[in-house]
């Protein structure tokens, strides 16, 4: 008996070759994974939009998909790249006092020991900490210093994703192995998931960003600016986020003799600052569908190293993405029907 005739060593031959192929391409696009991650958020973000100056507006495609990128790049990526100038020389000159660093956590673990609290740090503790610090910093940035090209690639796709969304969607559908009723069911899904993400951290971090910068101007913190833009970066951190910011500046106000404004500094960021995130939370990320904290934790931890200062938006947008393929096995393959159309809402206990 022939186990395998020329049809199959044909098809077998074939296959090979698209996986061969298919594992090179991706080997070397994984660093553009940040664009088209971009691309397909903006996407969802505006296709209802789009859909409508197309038809009921008469745009042509063309003109609608340019106005979009245009707005996009004056209300976003520009604003993004005058921000990150005026914090480059702050953040350089930082990571290049490392005396000062060194200063810092010498009084810090003295006055600590004076507490009654047993720290210890020695000269190569301390040189150790601040080589961490010096390392991970500029390995963020560099792993974000690729952006420009992967703003350019994601406004590339998404111009034909929008000139071509609809042959893009149909061909989607057909590619998905599907069934047809549940194809709108991970839409849904899809699209909560994404304005959960990609609407409801930046809303969050910009707007404690915005508050803690407020309070670091009336409380006398130099280059109120940076930290302001770092806290509003860190509180995307569930919890603990903007504490990782101001309560380092407020004991170094101390250690430096500024006392009074370090405790009204502190109090203004736990109540004022901190209070933000719970108003968002119990208002318009509520709304949106808030993103579990678990989900943002261990999203921050994958994607920072991945896509650096992106990776703040895209890791928990691939931890979702993860969630939401899970999601799709159990309807697609077994009999459970979910309770919600967005697997990734806090509370959610399924």
């Amino acid at each position: 008996m022939q186990l395998l005739n020329t049809n199959n060593l044909k098809q077998i031959a074939l296959l090979s070759l698209i996986v061969v192929l298919g594992l090179s391409i991706l080997k070397h696009f994984t660093v553009f994974v940040p664009s088209v991650l971009a691309a397909a958020t903006m996407y969802i973000l505006i296709r209802h939009w789009y859909i409508v100056l197309v038809t009921k507006r008469k745009w042509k495609k063309w003109v609608a998909a340019t106005f979009f990128i245009v707005s996009a790049l004056i209300l976003i990526v520009i604003p993004l790249f005058f921000l990150f100038q005026a914090m480059a020389p702050t953040l350089n000159r930082i990571l290049s006092e490392t005396a000062n660093l060194q200063k810092i956590l010498a009084t810090l673990s003295a006055n600590l020991r004076e507490a009654g609290i047993p720290v210890n740090l020695n000269t190569a503790q301390v040189n150790n900490i601040i080589e961490k610090i010096t390392t991970i910093a500029p390995s963020v940035l560099g792993a974000t210093a690729n952006m420009l090209t992967n703003t350019v690639l994601a406004f590339f796709f998404l111009y034909f994703m929008m000139v071509q969304g609809k042959e893009m969607e149909h061909s989607i559908k057909d590619f998905l192995p599907l069934k047809h009723e549940n194809v709108d069911d991970i839409w849904r899904s899809t699209r909560l998931m994404v304005f959960a993400n990609a609407i409801g951290i930046p809303v969050l971090a910009v707007s404690q960003g915005i508050v803690a910068t407020v309070g670091y101007w009336i409380f006398g913190v130099e280059s109120f600016l940076f930290w302001g833009v770092l806290t509003g970066v860190f509180s995307i951190v569930p919890i603990v986020g903007c504490a990782l910011i101001w309560a380092p500046l407020c004991i170094y106000m101390t250690i430096e003799g500024d006392t009074a404004n370090a405790i009204w500094l502190a109090v203004y960021s736990f109540i004022v600052t901190g209070g933000v995130d719970n108003v968002l939370r119990f208002t318009i990320l509520d709304k949106l569908g808030d993103v579990h904290p678990i989900i943002t934790t261990i999203g921050i931890i994958i994607g920072v190293p991945m896509f650096g200062f992106m990776g703040f938006i895209f890791g928990p947008l691939l931890v979702s993405y993860l969630l939401l393929l899970i999601k799709i096995y159990r309807v697609e393959f077994t009999e459970h029907k979910p309770k919600s159309d967005n697997p990734i809402r806090r509370g959610d206990t399924t």
